[in-house]
């Protein structure tokens, strides 16, 4: 018969939430896991880009928090309470099959889409919410950390159950009740934490995994500018120039991103981490869409402008926007060495300018085709980048 102490190594309990937090590498597991995460992402971006408009943006706003809210809840609990031992691997897989199966869900036919996508939710919604509640079960001292994230994330499991018993606009509606339960936990638990004299920092680790994630999604695109020119049986000069034109656009944003975001840590403190936590929302959503209306619009580059071709540029400009003011958004929440603050706030004031400047190119001359739209944000991004480069190379060499 095993030992207690034998069958704890083995099986690995979830690491206590008091236990010192030390530098750890992001491993293979995570990895994999976030793999399947982007996927799901690439899935729902793709449907919008196909049926651009206003219903399927907010389909896919909820879709994309819902998913996010997942990612973010199974990476945090790997960080906090990771182990070695067996159970973390199997509760990382089943959270894994949990979002491959609404990956699958989604091309339901259209009269039980709803049904099955909704019950694929609930099992992840259900899932999430054991997680917290089992934690309780090895670490007393968590279990009242951890009541306002059960609380709130069973009411919500309630609630995507009872969607399924009601019909449009309501369902639309108790799907955003259930984000807020979702995303409101931290806020709830800040007092007690505060009394307790306990903080919760992100780590160094969870700053990197929102760094993977994105570089993931910057492949969507580039998987995304390759199917768009994959359409085309006979590939010309001018389609070539679109193929360029458009990875030239993806490293740039890869270039500014990874700029002012990269090897950088989050402030201290939880609403730091929390805000940091949310702007990637904004962020990784307009990515997302970048990469898949890149697919649609390199595919009808020879095709006459029609209502729903314009929807698609005007999501791709706007995308490219919300994209530039997340990272803005990031900036203010980031480590800077101390010769950085006044470059940062010269750059920060031309990126908004240029997130401004690509919205208006946007509107006004989004009846352009697509491939002379695609020169003009070149342009416009390729100008920030030089500012963005001259600046930090300047504060480097008076450093050095």
């Amino acid at each position: 018969m095993a030992h207690p102490g034998q069958h704890s190594i083995w099986w690995g309990p979830p690491k206590k939430f008091t236990t010192d937090a030390e530098e750890r590498k992001v491993s293979w597991l995570e990895l994999f896991y976030d793999l399947v995460y982007v996927i799901v992402i690439s899935r729902i971006t793709h449907h919008l880009a196909l049926h651009p408009d206003l219903h399927s943006i907010g389909n896919y706003v909820t879709q994309f928090a819902m998913i996010y809210w997942g990612w973010y809840n199974g990476s945090q609990y790997h960080d906090l309470h990771g182990s070695p031992g067996i159970r973390t691997r199997f509760m990382t897989l089943w959270q894994m099959m949990a979002v491959a199966a609404l990956g699958v869900t989604l091309d339901s036919p259209p009269e039980s889409l709803v049904f099955r996508t909704t019950l694929a939710f609930a099992f992840l919604q259900g899932f999430i919410t054991y997680l917290w509640w089992s934690v309780g079960i090895y670490d007393k001292e968590h279990r009242v950390l951890s009541r306002p994230y059960v609380g709130c994330y069973f009411a919500g499991f309630i609630l995507i159950l009872a969607s399924l018993a009601v019909s449009e606009p309501i369902r639309s509606m108790l799907f955003w009740v259930i984000l807020v339960l979702n995303y409101l936990p931290p806020f709830l638990s800040r007092r007690w934490r505060l009394t307790r004299g306990v903080e919760v920092n992100l780590s160094s680790a969870m700053v990197e995994r929102f760094g993977l994630l994105t570089i993931i999604l910057f492949g969507e695109n580039i998987l995304g500018v390759v199917n768009g020119i994959s359409t085309y049986e006979q590939t010309t000069t001018s389609i070539w120039f679109s193929f360029g034109l458009s990875i030239l656009v993806v490293f740039e944003l890869w270039w500014i991103f990874f700029s002012m975001a990269s090897d950088r840590e989050c402030k201290q403190g939880l609403l730091n981490g929390v805000k940091y936590t949310l702007i990637f929302i904004p962020a990784l959503a307009s990515l997302g869409i970048i990469g898949a209306t890149f697919s649609v619009l390199l595919a009808e580059l020879n095709s006459p402008d029609h209502h729903g071709l314009e929807m698609v540029k005007l999501m791709f400009g706007f995308s490219l926007s919300v994209f530039l003011l997340s990272i803005i958004g990031m900036s203010y929440l980031l480590h800077y060495p101390a010769a950085y603050e006044r470059p940062k706030k010269f750059i920060r004031g031309v990126t908004v300018s240029i997130a401004v400047v690509i919205s208006l190119i946007t509107l006004l001359l989004g009846g352009l085709p697509f491939q002379q739209l695609l020169l003009i944000f070149f342009a416009v991004l390729f100008v920030l980048i030089l500012l963005l480069t001259r600046s930090w190379y300047l504060v480097e060499r008076s450093r050095a």
